[in-house]
């Protein structure tokens, strides 16, 4: 029902493509980032709550569709419908369905819940498209719960000695995340400009995510003790630079890695993804009950070869221009 095309993933009894990398006429989209959500399409369709993030990202007059999880559209004949991923809020499964023939597009997920997104849900099905990103076995993520509840001491320590808390995190969905889980007892919160736009978005549709935007002639001094939450790409800019004293931290699963963090010129280092660990992407698989998988972005290579050998499933390799966490260190 499915054919991987240069455009992306294609269903053509439906005619739309899934998370397309070139513009088409017609794209269902998974979530909001944006190796998935990309310009110049025709018509979106999405998740409801991912709506105002493509209006965000890719303007305001696009045309966009949107549906709640469980909801069922037919194009064709093809029954098509959205289930949660808990990759980021809004984020979807793309289930199709055509004659008894079930697909599911999982786009990027996750099981361990963040207690914000919608928790993934397995939708049994005959072919499942995953994503590899953390395929390696020595990804095995601690409970989100745990990483919230250190972030929030090490803050309270911080501010206990006068020193401002910078958190690194992606601006859409672990941002949110983190943000959902700080203890506003221990001070003030301030946003870096691409996370407040974000949020701004998400709070106009009814959340409520706390911080203030940090502007240019905001009195720095005045943020001792506060924590200040950016995204990896003030990393590399003199903004990091204008909230001294401060210590410096990055959430991400890569965080794992022996290394990462001192390459990274931080000072703490959060294992906290918004992507399935290993144990993860294999109890995924698994509870779909599918025989074909097609394991896209990460490790393709040594996640098919382990599901074919480990449970003799067609997994087979598939090459996309999804891009691996590392770009946004997820």
């Amino acid at each position: 029902m499915l054919e991987f095309t240069d455009k992306g993933i294609f269903c053509p009894r439906a005619d739309v493509y899934i998370d397309p990398w070139k513009p088409v006429k017609s794209a269902i989209i998974t979530h909001g980032h944006s190796d998935h959500a990309r310009m110049g399409n025709g018509h979106y369709i999405s998740h409801t709550e991912t709506m105002p993030i493509l209006r965000l990202r890719l303007g305001l007059d696009i045309s966009i569709q949107g549906l709640h999880y469980n909801q069922t559209i037919t194009k064709n004949g093809v029954r098509i419908s959205l289930h949660p991923a808990g990759h980021i809020v809004g984020s979807a499964q793309v289930r199709l369905e055509y004659k008894g023939e079930i697909w599911v597009v999982s786009g990027d997920y996750k099981l361990m819940s963040d207690g914000l997104s919608v928790p993934f849900e397995p939708v049994r099905c005959h072919h499942f498209i995953t994503e590899s990103t953390f395929g390696l076995p020595i990804y095995n993520f601690p409970p989100a719960e745990e990483v919230y509840a250190d972030i929030n001491q090490w803050w309270k320590q911080n501010a206990s000695e006068g020193i401002n808390t910078v958190v690194i995190a992606y601006a859409l969905g672990k941002s949110q995340s983190i943000l959902h889980h700080l203890d506003l007892g221990i001070g003030d919160i301030f946003l870096h400009g691409a996370v407040a736009n974000v949020n701004d978005a998400f709070n106009a549709e009814g959340h409520d995510f706390p911080g203030i935007r940090v502007t240019p002639e905001m009195d720095r001094k005045s943020m001792m003790g506060a924590i200040i939450v950016a995204p990896p790409s003030a990393l590399s800019t003199p903004w990091l630079s204008k909230f001294p004293p401060s210590r410096k931290a990055l959430c991400s699963g890569w965080m794992q890695l022996r290394g990462a963090r001192r390459r990274s010129g931080v000072d703490r280092g959060f294992v906290l993804s918004d992507h399935c660990d290993w144990t993860q992407l294999n109890e995924a698989v698994l509870a779909t009950g599918a025989e074909n998988i097609y394991v896209t972005h990460g490790y393709q290579n040594t996640f098919a070869k382990w599901l074919t050998d480990r449970y003799q499933l067609n997994a087979i390799e598939i090459k996309t221009q999804f891009e691996p966490a590392t770009a946004d260190l997820e």
